[in-house]
């Protein structure tokens, strides 16, 4: 059949199984939102702003491991979505970003709403393509959306020009295997590293594993558990490996890192063998390289060869789908005992307790770190909770334990302010459940708020927690620790949230009090069709304990003192 290149695009979304989509219209993407009227079977979300529509893409991709598409314009609709492809590209989120182009005419005289966004986007995508000829363009959508979900995942980009989309050409969907010279991603061990790296597991005295996103993405949860039962091996999480591993496990030693538990840094810091499970080495992780684990070997599984000692050198490193390569190493796997190992970490893990404020009685304030875990207990930790980023961020990583893979939705790598609210829309949506839950600070919610319109024009059920304390909370923790408390551009003026969801019709409280933050949850999860809002005046001058300064010594803490009897 002769279709237009704007109804190729529709008919290839709708065979890569695309059911949502999320855009802004402009001229140069007008033929593909003529044709949308064609294609009742996939549903257009109109965003407020193309960066919005980019991170609604990313949260739906996380939730629901399926691939999220957004849709923008020339020119500065296309330059919109930037941000949103670098966050999933430093997360490895699944997204297809299709943008309009100018006509392949004028393409190189600069003219209106015209970028070079193949350009700039090079470096933040898997791919990029610019489609000059209609008849590859089935071809390359296909290319696309495997590139994208294959390997490490990440966004791809499809820019359009006008022309390419009112050109007719006879379709013919491209079946068959996809076939691109040099992308293979690896899955399997050989032989030689699976024995060397079964040589420094029975070796091993300290073992600790870490467990990165890539054991959520491989689908690897129960060969972890499985392997870390078998060898007693304890298990601390990165940011984005949260709920990769059930965090009540007696096992899991929590986060690790910048501002992870001080049991999992000092355990990694005393192991003599670090395991790592599909994570990177961030700098959020390791701290000071030069005195990272400075005993241990360490074995490194990831699907991605750039990432093999790129940042840390691997004894044994493994290029392989994570899943696949536990698979290979259990069969042989010994069952071996640490007693006095974990004995060490039991000792430091009390210490932490002693420290830990939720153990301890505050008068008179409010704690950001006291709502959180109070909204584990509300939802009894079975929400699919989305973060925006700061200092709430990392006390929900604290503070809401998660048990199930992808049930923390957080933008880790590029640590993207005003990334909440839409993911959280996009997760929400893609899932059809009304369990999504945002934790968002005053400051990053500010940046996207104006998606509270998409919200209930699509009826998205997602509850809002904003943890208002009336700065730019995480910016003025460095400015106390090392700027001697210069709080330059650091204090917010905000505006009254309650009235501000009262304009777009959004039933919202506000609570002060922390006997009333158990009872505003509950009101709001009897709230149907629609979002709902709390708001949250917290503590202002709170602080995330622990924190490893920038480039320091991962054992090298800054730590909550040891309370005196009489409390705060």
């Amino acid at each position: 059949m002769k279709l237009t290149g704007a109804e190729i695009i529709m008919e290839c979304l709708m065979r890569e199984g695309v059911e949502t989509i999320y855009g802004y219209p402009g001229g140069a993407i007008l033929p593909f939102y003529d044709a949308l009227s064609k294609y009742p079977q996939i549903h257009h979300v109109l965003t407020r702003h193309e960066q919005g529509a980019a991170h609604m893409a990313d949260g739906f991709a996380r939730a629901t491991g399926k691939v999220g598409v957004a849709i923008g314009t020339s020119g500065p609709g296309a330059t919109n979505l930037v941000t949103g492809i670098a966050t999933a590209m430093m997360d490895s989120s699944p997204i297809v970003c299709i943008t309009g182009q100018v006509a392949s005419s004028v393409i190189g005289t600069d003219a209106f709403q015209e970028v070079d966004v193949t350009g700039v986007t090079l470096p933040i995508t898997k791919h990029s393509y610019l489609v000059y000829d209609v008849e590859e363009l089935a071809y390359i959508i296909r290319e696309a959306f495997h590139i994208a979900r294959t390997g490490r995942p990440g966004p791809v980009l499809i820019d359009v020009p006008k022309d390419v989309q009112n050109a007719v050409t006879e379709f013919e969907y491209p079946e068959g295997e996809i076939y691109l010279p040099g992308y293979k991603p690896p899955q399997k061990a050989n032989a030689d590293e699976i024995q060397a790296a079964m040589d420094l597991i029975q070796q091993a005295q300290h073992p600790v594993i870490l467990a990165g996103h890539g054991v959520l993405m491989s689908g690897a949860t129960a060969e972890v558990i499985e392997f870390a039962e078998r060898t007693q091996t304890p298990i601390a999480l990165t940011l984005l490996g949260k709920g990769g591993v059930p965090e009540s496990h007696p096992l899991s030693l929590g986060m690790m890192g910048m501002h992870g538990t001080g049991y999992a840094n000092l355990a990694i810091q005393d192991a003599d063998l670090l395991l790592a499970f599909g994570m990177r080495f961030d700098d959020r992780v390791t701290g000071n390289l030069k005195t990272y684990a400075p005993n241990a070997k360490k074995i490194h599984i990831d699907i991605d060869a750039s990432e093999i000692h790129k940042n840390v050198h691997a004894d044994v490193p493994i290029v392989g789908d994570l899943k696949t390569v536990l698979n290979q190493l259990l069969p042989a796997l010994p069952a071996i005992e640490h007693r006095e190992w974990l004995a060490q970490i039991r000792d430091w893990m009390e210490d932490a307790d002693e420290r830990d404020i939720v153990h301890q009685h505050v008068t008179n304030k409010l704690l950001a770190a006291h709502v959180i875990r109070d909204m584990w207990v509300a939802t009894q930790g079975n929400a699919i909770v989305v973060t925006d980023v700061g200092q709430h961020q990392m006390w929900e990583a604290q503070y809401y334990l998660h048990e199930r893979p992808h049930t923390l939705i957080t933008s880790g790598g590029l640590g993207t302010m005003g990334f909440g609210l839409p993911a959280a829309i996009g997760a929400s949506m893609g899932l059809k459940t009304n369990d999504v839950w945002l934790i968002a600070g005053d400051g990053g919610f500010q940046m996207t708020m104006s998606e509270l319109a998409t919200a209930v024009q699509e009826h998205v059920p997602v509850k809002i927690a904003i943890i208002n304390n009336g700065y730019l909370g995480m910016v003025r923790q460095w400015q106390e620790f090392f700027y001697e408390e210069r709080y330059n551009a650091t204090p917010m003026i905000t505006p009254d949230f309650v009235k501000l969801a009262d304009a777009y019709g959004i039933p919202a409280k506000r609570v002060t009090q922390r006997e009333d933050v158990i009872p505003a949850m509950q009101w709001a999860e009897t709230i149907e069709g629609g979002p709902v809002l709390l708001e949250f005046v917290v503590e202002k001058h709170d602080i995330v304990y622990p924190m490893v300064p920038a480039g320091a010594d991962l054992h090298n803490m800054i730590r909550r003192p040891v309370p005196s009897p009489e409390g705060l």
